[in-house]
């Protein structure tokens, strides 16, 4: 399911972002090029994880977050975003 969401950045600025609701996925993770472009802050983290797509193709490795606020329908949420490609999606949001 896609959603429009809206994410507060550590620096305070609020950015507008299409979200991919994904009950298979593991973390939530945020496009490294929108973090880039954005100019998301980031930190490294002490381990790093392999991500694979659905088709488990390796799809590169997380070494950083980017920490954020989310919030969708007025539902708000702290989290650290993994930081990896994802082909043009904004970010995908784990969801049980």
């Amino acid at each position: 399911m896609n959603v429009q969401a809206k994410v507060k950045m550590k620096n305070g600025k609020n950015l507008k972002v299409k979200v991919l609701v994904d009950s298979g996925c593991t973390h939530t993770e945020i496009d490294e090029q929108l973090v880039k472009d954005k100019r998301i802050q980031m930190k490294p983290i002490n381990f790093s994880f392999k991500v694979f797509n659905a088709d488990r193709m390796k799809n590169g490795e997380v070494t950083r977050v980017a920490p954020l606020e989310i919030k969708i329908n007025g539902h708000k949420k702290q989290l650290e975003a993994a930081v990896t490609d994802l082909n043009r999606t904004d970010m995908f949001l784990e969801h049980d």
